[in-house]
């Protein structure tokens, strides 16, 4: 047997309160919000038009940018709930980085559509 004495561990303890459980939640609602919207747009799809052939979609600019929006968008709403999850303090600078890359996003993307249908 060693001789030498453990120490315990220094653990920090960080509380987390309900306000942040519900933000990471409602974040993460968010993203199954817009996953689901695009799952209901393919699955229409991928029945109505290549299976069954009875309606014939054209994907046009407004199509796939929604398509485009809606997938990003519930990509980029998961990757904010899990970094915010893993670094709780730096959470409010998280959020605002977030929300301006969301911004240029959404400005770049409405942009683009623009002047395709231009």
């Amino acid at each position: 047997m060693s001789k030498i004495k453990k120490k315990p561990a220094d653990r920090s303890t960080t509380t987390i309160s309900k306000k942040d459980i519900a933000f990471e939640k409602s974040i993460q609602f968010c993203a199954w919000m817009f996953l689901i919207s695009l799952s209901i747009f393919l699955v229409y799809y991928g029945i109505f038009d290549i299976i069954l052939e009875e309606i014939d979609i054209e994907i046009t600019a407004m199509l796939f940018s929604y398509a485009l929006f809606t997938g990003t968008s519930s990509a980029l709403c998961f990757a904010l709930s899990t970094k915010i999850r893993r670094n709780r303090d730096r959470k409010k600078e998280i959020f605002i980085d977030w929300i301006i890359a969301e911004f240029l996003f959404c400005m770049f993307a409405i942009f683009s559509v623009a002047v395709y249908q231009w």
